[in-house]
């Protein structure tokens, strides 16, 4: 279904120091040195039908834009073991995707989770 939106996120997250790509649980992972999770990309996940890409973020951050606009971000469902709780969701295939703003968005979950030497990198 979203071949062109997975693209475009596998060119904006390979794009960061050291992120790598595989599949989890059936589905497009981005990772920093294969462990940290980057973003997760979905396609018809829970066969919800929809194109959407989760992300870490900095405390606030999810209440902020589901508030601002709940149209195109969400609250990813939280784990059993409380993964995700602090994520934020995204649809892509919302009309026209801002994919600047999709490119900041992962670039701050980048900054949120990766080791401070590899943030560095992003600053020179």
């Amino acid at each position: 279904m979203g071949k062109r939106e997975l693209n475009r996120v596998r060119k904006i997250a390979l794009a960061l120091p050291e992120v790598n790509e595989r599949m989890s649980h059936g589905a497009p992972r981005f990772f920093i040195r294969n462990k940290v999770a980057l973003c997760y990309y979905h396609d018809n996940h829970r066969d919800d039908g929809r194109i959407s890409l989760w992300c870490p973020a900095g405390a606030g951050v999810q209440e902020t834009m589901v508030f601002v606009d709940p149209v195109r971000f969400f609250r990813p469902q939280t784990s059993d073991a409380g993964q995700f709780k602090d994520w934020v969701g995204v649809f892509l295939d919302q009309g026209d995707v801002d994919w600047d703003e999709i490119g900041a968005i992962v670039a701050r979950a980048y900054r949120t989770v990766a080791p401070k030497a590899l943030v560095a990198k992003l600053d020179r």
